[in-house]
């Protein structure tokens, strides 16, 4: 089943699945935030017909390990998209992930807004891309 990875910023949620093998990752989207019921809604919506069984959210560490305001942020979130999602959900440390997003969209050729949303979305391909690599037994691969 498809795992999908969120990207929590201030004011844009990036959205990124895999296909239905689990063998990559793809960006879906961006939430553009507003309250978190609206937040949890639109999420839910892009994932409704995806038949999503994980979502990894990113944990916001600080580059010494410890927690601040984000990451728990970023906890209070998890606890309502267990809630609203009734899915499992695991986080991921999103570390150095905007950076190497960043990196990737530097030759893409795109228009300076459509970079800003489109490295939301990367960023959560980067989150999922990380989580896969560190968690190969939770990936369902199809038997041949």
């Amino acid at each position: 089943m498809p795992i999908a990875a969120l990207d929590l910023g201030r004011r844009r949620i990036g959205v990124a699945v895999t296909d239905a093998a689990s063998m990559g990752a793809y960006p879906v989207g961006i939430v553009e935030r507003r309250a978190l019921r609206h937040d949890l809604d639109a999420i839910a919506a892009m994932l409704r017909d995806r038949q999503v069984s994980t979502i990894v959210v990113g944990l916001p560490l600080n580059m010494d390990g410890s927690e601040g305001p984000a990451a728990h942020s970023a906890r209070k979130f998890v606890e309502r998209l267990r809630e609203v999602l009734a899915v499992d959900v695991e986080m991921f440390d999103e570390r150095l992930t905007s950076f190497e997003a960043r990196e990737r969209l530097a030759d893409l050729p795109a228009r300076k807004g459509a970079r800003k949303t489109g490295l939301d979305a990367l960023a959560a391909v980067v989150i999922l891309e990380g989580w896969m690599q560190a968690h190969p037994e939770k990936i369902a691969r199809p038997s041949s």
